[in-house]
């Protein structure tokens, strides 16, 4: 068991809602244009964090590169149609100072809008990006020991790992950002962590960050551990995180830090002090819709799992209603909701949108929204503002078959949730593509003498058992594919 008070964070496409800001006001919008209403909004849906994506200075270097590379540009038209030139801003990850873009109103925008969020009980997520920086960052003139270098050698027969730069004082070969398994991002040039300088220079870096925001999201965050760097550049390191996390934390104790995290990586990062690492491991997991990892997933420890960023989407992952069939859609979202770490949605997710929207864009599509998945998140959102499962006690539970040589109850996925004042909420998904059944153990032993009601906060649907039989047996359940129930747990006088 564990007892814990579990967040929400919602992540913001900052150029892109300013640009449909800018289109409702007829001029270009900042920050400072973010409605008051819209803000109240977030906080009325139990949101805790707002991620603002790309609010960082670009480079009109990088921004070439966008706009010319031919594979990026046909993703760019399946998205947006009626592509037009200034659609294309550049990647919001090659960055050329960790300065608010002037198009969004500059650090004093920045500052207003963290007072106003806080007005409200929402904390600012900013992202940091470790790995590398933008093509024309000042470093490549000013301190380019900080970068990786190259040879004309490499540069001969490895063009799509390094590039030569126009210096000032003389061109160099810089390597792109890389990680270890695909070629470089074009419009990137990747820092040497090797060098110790360079550490130095990013802590200073994470520190302006945390004296603008609460938390910061960062970046392909496995990329500074000393095996993947080594890995990747064939030069070991000191450790990164537990330092810069500390020197962060001296000046700001309370800065939340975030990892992108993959390859499994997750609890060695927590180690190093972040707060959350991605769940991308239940991610994948569900989206292979087989309930027997899901569930194995979720016993693992729960000081690691309380740590775990739960997702369904992403700026970097599909659309959850265009990879989810509705049913497998909501089944998926009740399990990645209703359990411990920190919940993480995204802008246009609660609305069906389907079409993901690149970094390197400032505008998004028109889409229509899916009422029905409205409707569903509205109830879901509106059940995890509920005490009991933002703050209360989380409980695995364990199914048996429901009949000798009867198998599906390992379709099932089931916890409870316990609040500080006794009440209960009982989660349970057939997370499969057939009819299960199965019995299910409940944790509530005092239930002997009494009848008990299960009420559905998801549906109409309400059940009453005798306590008896639910001590002896369990609680019978009989689920169609993909359904779900999420029952209030209560006493019937």
């Amino acid at each position: 068991m564990t007892h814990a008070h579990y967040r929400s964070l919602y992540q913001i496409n900052t150029r892109v809602w300013l640009t449909e800001l800018s289109r409702q006001l007829g001029r270009a919008a900042t920050l400072d244009d973010i409605p008051d209403a819209e803000l109240d909004r977030l906080a009325g849906l139990g949101m805790d964090w707002v991620w603002l994506l790309s609010v960082w200075q670009t480079g009109l270097a990088g921004q070439q590169v966008s706009r010319s590379q031919p594979e990026w540009r046909a993703d760019f038209q399946k998205t947006l149609p009626d592509l037009r030139e200034e659609d294309i801003a550049g990647s919001g990850f090659a960055i050329t100072a960790y300065t608010v873009s002037p198009a969004l109103g500059g650090e004093a925008a920045l500052t207003r809008l963290r007072q106003r969020l806080a007005k409200r009980g929402l904390k600012l997520m900013l992202d940091f990006v470790p790995n590398h920086t933008g093509l024309d960052h000042p470093w490549v003139e000013d301190h380019p020991e900080y970068f990786i270098m190259g040879t004309e050698d490499l540069l001969a027969h490895e063009p799509q790992n390094y590039i030569r730069v126009t210096r000032k004082k003389r061109d160099m070969i810089f390597a792109y950002g890389r990680d270890p398994y695909f070629s470089g991002w074009p419009d990137t040039l990747q820092l040497d962590y090797s060098n110790p300088a360079t550490q130095e220079a990013m802590i200073r870096e994470l520190k302006h960050i945390a004296s603008l925001s609460d938390g910061a999201r960062c970046d392909m965050a496995m990329l500074m551990l000393p095996e993947i760097f080594e890995r990747t550049w064939g030069r070991k390191p000191a450790p990164f995180w537990p330092h810069a996390i500390q020197r962060v934390r001296e000046q700001t104790p309370n800065f939340c830090f975030m990892a992108e995290v993959y390859w499994d990586m997750e609890w060695t990062l927590q180690q190093q002090g972040f707060d959350y690492a991605y769940d991308k491991r239940l991610y994948d997991r569900l989206r292979e819709g087989h309930a027997r990892p899901v569930r194995e997933h979720l016993r693992a420890d729960l000081a690691y799992q309380t740590k775990l960023a739960r997702f369904l989407e992403n700026h970097d992952e599909p659309r959850a209603a265009a990879t989810f069939d509705l049913a497998i859609h909501q089944a998926a979202a009740v399990i990645t909701y209703f359990i411990p770490g920190l919940r993480f949605f995204h802008q246009g997710q609660f609305d069906g949108r389907k079409i993901r929207i690149s970094p390197h864009l400032v505008r998004a599509p028109e889409e229509t929204p899916n009422k029905e998945l409205q409707a569903f998140y509205d109830q879901l959102l509106a059940i995890l503002r509920k005490p009991v499962v933002k703050n209360g006690e989380w409980q695995w539970l364990d199914c048996q078959p429901a009949w000798d040589g009867n198998n599906s109850w390992e379709a099932f996925i089931a916890h409870s949730w316990r609040g500080s004042s006794g009440e209960h909420v009982l989660v349970v998904v057939n997370y499969a593509p057939h009819q299960s059944q199965c019995y299910l153990k409940l944790p509530f032993p005092d239930i002997q003498h009494r009848s008990v009601r299960f009420k559905d906060l998801l549906s109409s649907a309400s059940y009453l058992r005798e306590g008896k039989e639910l001590v002896e047996r369990g609680l019978y359940l009989d689920l169609p594919s993909w359904s779900y129930h999420v029952f209030d747990v209560s006493d019937e006088p």
